[in-house]
């Protein structure tokens, strides 16, 4: 499982588990070829992988042993009870990560991880932009950068070669060498002027507009798309919908920052976002602790009546770990890109002080 901050950047370079770098699929032989090609090797499987939300049921089962860089399915992954038993199920579990995460904790190896301030390298943002980054402190303890760590492993595992690098620049330029879409691209460009792939060569400027005039492919594909209700609907027992989300001030699970004493003090703990309809249906009152419960677990949050929730659906933040907002989602995947119904669950509410 490979988690990443700069996620448009780990996609580019083949973080999908049915692409190689620069979006190529591993189904295509003619790209698997190249890649042995460049790579000097033969035997490149042509199936696509499993994404991380398929990995943790087949952990303990066909997936014996993971390892998890800058992920953190222990409060991110939806029906966190099922998390913990799956990851117990394996025979190992390695993970590598800037902090002792909760999915950290559980593990058997952990390698630390150096931040973006601690190492050299380049992030690509959304708008495809690659940005040169430069240490600016050293990595505390024994951190490394992931590519050191990566690196100096494989060399244990005698893994051939192809792991030798001793720079970051050298990853850019093999990173240009097999990578259509980045082949103009080298920290001497970089040093100079902004770059946005597809880049292709050195004389090219990059590209700051993708779709200036027509799409890529040519004529957009536009499929239709059914409604389908979603996998658990309200009932009796549990008669309120959830849904889930972000706040301004923490990112994903928290893991840097909830280390951050201001952006704590503007979000310090988690909160159930009701109308003031359902509050007073289920005997809420603002600022009072409240028992959210679905069919696959319980947490409890402070009560914050607003105008901007619909009466029927209450909203959560997943960010806090003491109140795991997904020990309540549904893991029910969607049969195309394999995403849970993190955005709706049923739940049933009560104050905290309730006999039930």
């Amino acid at each position: 499982l490979r988690g990443q901050n700069n996620v448009q950047g780990a996609c580019d370079m083949g973080g999908l588990p049915e692409v190689f770098p620069g979006y190529r699929p591993v189904t295509d032989k003619t790209v698997t070829q190249s890649m042995e090609t460049a790579w000097q090797t033969r035997g490149l499987s042509t199936d696509a992988g499993l994404t991380a939300t398929q990995m943790i049921p087949e952990a303990g089962k066909k997936i014996k042993a993971l390892y998890i860089i800058g992920e953190n399915p222990m409060v991110s992954d939806p029906d966190i009870a099922h998390v913990e038993g799956a990851l117990d199920r394996l025979d190992f579990l390695v993970v590598q990560d800037l902090f002792l995460t909760e999915t950290a904790q559980r593990a058997d190896v952990v390698l630390p991880a150096a931040c973006f301030a601690e190492k050299e390298g380049t992030f690509t943002n959304t708008e495809r932009k690659i940005q040169r980054i430069r240490q600016a402190v050293v990595p505390p303890g024994l951190a490394r950068g992931d590519w050191q760590i990566i690196c100096a492993l494989a060399q244990k595992m005698n893994a051939g070669k192809g792991f030798g690098f001793t720079t970051s620049r050298e990853i850019m330029e093999e990173i240009a060498r097999v990578t259509p879409s980045y082949g103009g691209i080298s920290y001497d460009r970089l040093e100079k002027e902004d770059l946005r792939w597809p880049c292709p060569n050195k004389a090219h400027p990059g590209t700051p507009i993708l779709h200036k005039t027509a799409f890529t492919r040519g004529k957009g594909v536009f499929y239709p798309v059914d409604f389908r209700p979603p996998a658990e609907t309200t009932d009796r027992t549990y008669p309120m919908i959830l849904t889930t989300g972000r706040l301004l001030y923490h990112y994903h699970t928290g893991t840097m920052t909830m280390k951050t004493h201001d952006l704590n003090v503007q979000a310090s703990e988690n909160f159930l976002e009701i109308c003031r309809q359902d509050a007073a249906e289920f005997n809420l009152e603002n600022g009072s602790m409240a028992r959210i419960s679905s069919r696959r677990g319980t947490i409890t949050a402070r009560v914050k009546i607003s105008s901007k929730a619909v009466k029927g659906t209450v909203f959560v933040p997943f960010h806090f770990a003491k109140s795991a907002a997904n020990r309540l989602t549904n893991a029910v995947l969607d049969p195309v890109c394999k995403i849970p119904e993190l955005k709706v669950c049923a739940v049933k509410l009560a104050p905290l002080d309730a006999n039930h």
